[in-house]
C-alpha cells in the first residue's frame, strides 16, 4: 500500500477532557518565606558553619496549594555540601501534625555553596517527597479515553463463553450497544522543591504525577516556577524567633566523621 504524504500515517486522537488543572507557581505566604531564611540564618548562628538542611512545605488540608508554614524536622545528616531524606522521616513528621495540616513538598539550603541549583541527590530526594504526598494531594485532572484494540461488546445472558475468547476486552452490558467508548479517571498530584541560600538566592520547581486509574500508566515531570508572595497579615515575632531557635538548636547537628561517600554531591 501507497500513501500519498505522511500525514496519512498520523496516529489516532483519542479524546481527553480536562477537569482540573495542577499549580503552575509556588504560592508562599510571606510569614514561610521569613520563616525559611530565619532558619538559615540561625544555623550559621548557632552551629558557627553553613551547613544544608531540609524541611517540609506545610499547608492546609482545605488550601493545599498554599504553603503556610515550614515544618523543621530531625534531619538525619547535616553536613556542608550534603543532605538527604527517607520516606520515614517523612510519614513520622507527617504524624506529628495538627489534622488540618498537611505536607506539600520540601525545602533545602545549600547554606555559602555556589551551586545555585538542584542537585543529582536533590532529583532523588523529590521523587521520594512526591510519592510521599501522592495520595494526599491527588485529584482528578482529566478523563482519558483508553485505547483497547479488538473490544468486543457482550450483553449479559446472551454469549457463550467461547464468545469471551475473542478481543482483547469483553465489555458486557444488559441491552445491545454498538459502539462504546472507555475513559478512564486520570488524578494528578504535585510536590513542590524550593533550595535556598545564605546569600538570600533561591530556586524553586514543582514535580507532577499522573496515573491513570484503570491503565495505571504513569507520568512524571517537573518545571521551573516562579514563587508567589501571599500576605495574610501574619509575621514571624520574636517569640516565634525564640522557640524556632530552640529547634534548630536541637533538630540540626553536624555530622563531623562522614563517610567518604555521603560527600560525594554530583
Amino acid at each position: 500500500m501507497r500513501f500519498k504524504s505522511l500525514s496519512d500515517l498520523k496516529r489516532q486522537q483519542y479524546r481527553e477532557v480536562s477537569l482540573a488543572t495542577l499549580p503552575q507557581n509556588i504560592a508562599i505566604t510571606y510569614y514561610a518565606r521569613a520563616r525559611a531564611f530565619k532558619i538559615n540564618e540561625l544555623v550559621h548562628t548557632i552551629h558557627e558553619d553553613s551547613l544544608e538542611w531540609y524541611g517540609y512545605t506545610l499547608a492546609k488540608i482545605d488550601k493545599p496549594e498554599l504553603i503556610v508554614d515550614i515544618g523543621l524536622p530531625k534531619n538525619d545528616q547535616n553536613l556542608l555540601d550534603y543532605t538527604t531524606i527517607g520516606p520515614k522521616r517523612i510519614a513520622d513528621f507527617q504524624e506529628s501534625l495538627p489534622e488540618d495540616t498537611i505536607i506539600n513538598g520540601w525545602i533545602h539550603s545549600h547554606g555559602t555553596l555556589n551551586y545555585r541549583h538542584f542537585s543529582s541527590t536533590d532529583e532523588a530526594n523529590h521523587l521520594t517527597v512526591l510519592d510521599f504526598v501522592n495520595a494526599r494531594l491527588r485529584k482528578p485532572v482529566a478523563k482519558k479515553e483508553i485505547a483497547i484494540q479488538d473490544l468486543v461488546l457482550l450483553v449479559q445472558d446472551q454469549f457463550a463463553e467461547k464468545d469471551l475468547e475473542k478481543g482483547s476486552v469483553a465489555l458486557i452490558t444488559d441491552e445491545p450497544v454498538s459502539e462504546a467508548m472507555l475513559m478512564e479517571t486520570v488524578y494528578g498530584s504535585f510536590c513542590y522543591s524550593i533550595v535556598i541560600g545564605d546569600e538570600g538566592w533561591h530556586e524553586q520547581e514543582i514535580h507532577y504525577k499522573e496515573i491513570g486509574i484503570l491503565t495505571g500508566q504513569t507520568t512524571v515531570s517537573s518545571q521551573k516556577v516562579d514563587i508567589v508572595l501571599i500576605d495574610t497579615g501574619k509575621s514571624l515575632t520574636k517569640s516565634d524567633i525564640s522557640a524556632l531557635s530552640d529547634e534548630v538548636e536541637v533538630k540540626i547537628r553536624p555530622n563531623t566523621n562522614p563517610p567518604p561517600e555521603m560527600v560525594e554531591r554530583m
